[in-house]
């Protein structure tokens, strides 16, 4: 039989990515003790976002523990928190230090230490809480493919316990960016036009933000018949399925002298090229891929956006009031899946049969 682990650790399962593109294997792990300014979190349910499968298909350094997107109850809480409590639901986002110039500023998407944090698989001090076990964690501050996790209060949102957190996951990171790209970063206003490109979750998020404030035009493009007609269900004003069309003339004769806002999620060159063509003079185009264009281009704005600028524990709260008022329906994206099957549930996001995979961890 094998030993029990040590009263500073506890075991948990978690799903382990081992190899570029090969199969996350659940695997039962040692994790240490939450710190002091640490929370552990029994995590009920994940979200698998693009992020989550872009890692899976490059691979990390080393065994590590994806996922980002982790809602749950609260077991434990470190000696300095007291913004949570044993039993409190919470949802999880990105991670932040709280110490930086921009962390104080409520900036934490700008946040000076964000790439360590969220993409380093360690703590600020670069210590990691699966050490014992070779794994790397911490992935966004949770990696939350897996049945608990520790966070910071940086990285969680108290939420009532009158939605089921499975419902809840996801809102931690495509929603949150798709949504508030539209209402923070690009500050969209009522009856003005916008064009997204790409129909994912983050896309759908960003048509159903732009009818919440009122824009006029949404015009929706995507290669994928299922995933525009719901973005028709949800706002977008106009589709267009670019493997079908000529998608610069089909544009203009929607927009005929523009658009004021693009939101470009695809990180296809030739999308990108016949976003920016279409936007008006003083116009502005997020750029949710990380491509590194920012700046003024031909009277023209480009915006890098990371997190839509958003502070999760201010922006989270808004979108389960949306969700609740009917403006935000987010749940006609869900496909739900048991932990178990979290391999399939990355392939049939990848093929585009699903929208939004979320893992139940039961």
């Amino acid at each position: 039989m094998p030993s029990p682990p040590s009263r500073h650790l506890r075991r948990i399962s978690a799903a382990v990515l081992r190899r570029p593109a090969g199969a996350l294997e659940i695997e039962t792990l040692e994790m240490e003790n939450p710190r002091d300014d640490e929370v552990l979190v029994r995590v009920v349910a994940s979200g698998i976002c693009h992020t989550d499968i872009d890692v899976c298909d490059s691979g990390a350094s080393g065994p590590v523990v994806l996922g980002h997107e982790g809602a749950g109850i609260v077991e434990e809480v470190g000696k300095s928190i007291s913004t949570v409590k044993r039993g409190d639901h919470v949802v999880l986002s990105y991670q932040s230090c709280g110490i930086c110039r921009s962390c104080k500023a409520n900036r934490p998407a700008h946040c000076q230490y964000f790439e360590h944090l969220n993409f380093g698989f360690a703590r600020l001090d670069g210590s990691n809480a699966l050490a014992p076990s070779g794994v790397r964690a911490h992935f966004f501050g949770q990696s939350s493919f897996a049945t608990h996790v520790l966070a910071t209060e940086r990285n969680l949102v108290k939420v009532a316990k009158t939605l089921p957190l499975e419902l809840l996951a996801p809102l931690g990171c495509g929603l949150q960016t798709g949504a508030a790209t539209v209402i923070n970063s690009l500050a969209v206003r009522k009856g003005a036009s916008v064009l997204v490109l790409g129909t994912g979750s983050v896309g759908l998020a960003a048509v159903m933000a732009a009818r919440i404030v009122g824009a006029g035009i949404v015009i929706a493009v995507d290669r994928n018949e299922m995933r525009l007609a719901l973005g028709r269900k949800l706002g977008a004003t106009h589709t267009i399925d670019n493997s079908k069309t000529e998608l610069t003339a089909q544009l203009r004769s929607l927009a005929v002298d523009g658009v004021d806002h693009v939101v470009e999620n695809t990180g296809d060159p030739a999308l990108y090229r016949a976003g920016f063509d279409l936007l008006k003079p003083g116009g502005s185009m997020a750029l949710l891929t990380g491509e590194g264009r920012a700046g003024d281009v031909d009277g023209r704005t480009i915006l890098d956006v990371i997190q839509g600028d958003a502070v999760p524990q201010e922006f989270i709260p808004h979108l389960i009031r949306y969700y609740r008022q009917g403006r935000f329906p987010y749940d006609q994206l869900l496909t739900f899946y048991d932990f178990t099957d979290i391999n399939r549930a990355i392939a049939d996001a990848k093929r585009g049969t699903t929208i939004k995979a979320v893992l139940r961890m039961a």
